[in-house]
């Protein structure tokens, strides 16, 4: 077991693929915007995701696409709270995340039973997040990324983005020597976090691709699960067709590069479409527990 401890005496295993489906409580988020803003259709999607394979649903009212506008906490909490407590009552087992980089926000949603805080920034925009999060034992998906939001030109464009040199190894030195050890002085156990390596967040191409392929050694260097989280991202639609494309065009290269970064150690996968992830995930483990276990053979 590799356990993923969570606020309220919760663990999740993650030795095994978890799937987390996203809720965007948001008018403008790339893939979903508008979808979830009433509570009674964020609880009964979220109820399908859940009986679709949700172990997870990670819920956030403001969007972190290229360019998009930033949003204050008290407008954040109005968005997220009623559906909140809609997916509460309807599913009170269900572990939730919120998508925040505030930790106001953080604290209101951990008030009303959510146990992990998925912050973008790292924990790094407010530094009331990490003792918050050390406060209340809540469970932490700590990403990477350069810039803010609305300060990123190149994103989902790639006409110039950054210069990284060896990606892999400069994303892990990031979180072995800043992002983690800034926890570890608040007081956050590692336990208590897992690594997001920021896929689509100011990367090319080919570099998100380096960073599928080095999943393993991401997650063996830094000794915590990670997070896949490139669901419907448009460097997805730029491997699957070679163009750019539209957020409901990018399904099945989602797909196919979820299955690969499992392949590559990745364990967390936070997705749009958990049901064609469920089955191509549950297809793939079956697979590679198969290929691993003492009596496989193998056949040229």
């Amino acid at each position: 077991m590799i356990p993923w401890r969570l606020a309220r005496g919760t663990t999740l295993d993650c030795s095994r693929p978890l799937l987390v489906g996203i809720i965007n409580v948001t008018p403008d988020s790339f893939a979903d915007g508008g979808r979830h803003l009433d509570p009674a259709f964020a609880r009964d999607a979220a109820l399908s995701m859940i009986a679709s394979g949700a172990a997870m649903l990670d819920l956030g009212a403001e969007s972190t696409r290229p360019g998009a506008s930033r949003v204050d906490g008290p407008s954040q909490l109005a968005r997220l709270l009623p559906v909140i407590r809609a997916i509460r009552n309807a599913a009170p087992s269900v572990p939730l995340s919120v998508d925040t980089t505030l930790a106001s926000v953080a604290r209101a949603a951990i008030d009303e039973g959510v146990v992990v805080v998925n912050d973008v920034s790292g924990g790094g925009e407010d530094p009331s997040m990490a003792p918050l999060v050390a406060a209340t034992g809540a469970g932490m998906i700590v990403m990477h990324r350069l810039t803010t939001p609305e300060r990123d030109s190149y994103s989902d464009r790639y006409d110039t983005p950054p210069a990284y040199g060896d990606v892999e190894s400069t994303i892990i030195d990031a979180f072995a020597t800043r992002l983690l050890p800034a926890l570890d002085v608040a007081g956050v156990g590692r336990e208590q976090v897992v690594v997001d390596p920021g896929l689509g967040f100011g990367k090319s191409v080919e570099d998100n691709l380096r960073l599928i392929d080095g999943a393993g050694r991401m997650e063996a260097t830094l000794g915590r699960p990670v997070v896949s989280a490139l669901s419907r991202k448009s460097f997805t639609g730029r491997v699957s067709l070679g163009r750019d494309s539209t957020p409901s065009e990018r399904l099945e290269g989602t797909l196919g590069l979820s299955v690969l970064h499992l392949t590559r150690g990745a364990r967390i996968f936070r997705v749009h479409d958990v049901e064609p992830h469920a089955r191509a995930i549950n297809a793939a483990w079956a697979a590679m527990q198969a290929a691993a276990s003492p009596g496989a053979t193998r056949r040229g």
